[in-house]
């Protein structure tokens, strides 16, 4: 991905200097240099799941075949500042560990959270904002 192309992407979805971003599901499959994009358009490097502090915007990485997204989904969720959001990437069709939309659709509305769109990040995961409903959360 271009930096420009790049950081256009990473607008849509929500990234912007100066926030806070956990990372969940991170693994050796990741792409990389999306992270180094995201870590240079906020400014600072993710957290990792252990992150106790409410955070900006949750990242998470999510292959067919891994622990209950629903499930990843509400963790990121309780970490969340209010108006924070919610990036989920899984592999594009065709390759391994694809998740279809469906199940992207039915886990983020089980989870509480409105799907957003997908958008191509990287070659071989695409991402999709989910957001929580409006109005402060608990």
């Amino acid at each position: 991905m271009s930096a420009t192309a790049g950081a256009a992407s990473l607008g849509k979805l929500g990234f912007a200097k100066g926030q806070v971003i956990q990372e969940f599901g991170y693994d050796d499959d990741v792409d990389e240099d999306l992270r180094v994009t995201i870590e240079d358009a906020v400014g600072s490097e993710l957290e990792d799941e252990d992150y106790n502090d409410g955070a900006d915007g949750v990242l998470i990485w999510y292959r067919d075949g891994d622990e209950d997204l629903v499930d990843l989904m509400v963790d990121g969720l309780t970490k969340l500042f209010d108006q924070g959001f919610v990036v989920l990437l899984t592999p594009k069709a065709g390759r391994d560990g694809h998740v279809e939309a469906s199940e992207v659709e039915e886990a983020a509305t089980t989870a509480g959270l409105q799907t957003g769109g997908q958008v191509n990040v990287a070659s071989d995961w695409a991402a999709t904002r989910l957001m929580p409903p409006k109005g402060p959360r608990r």
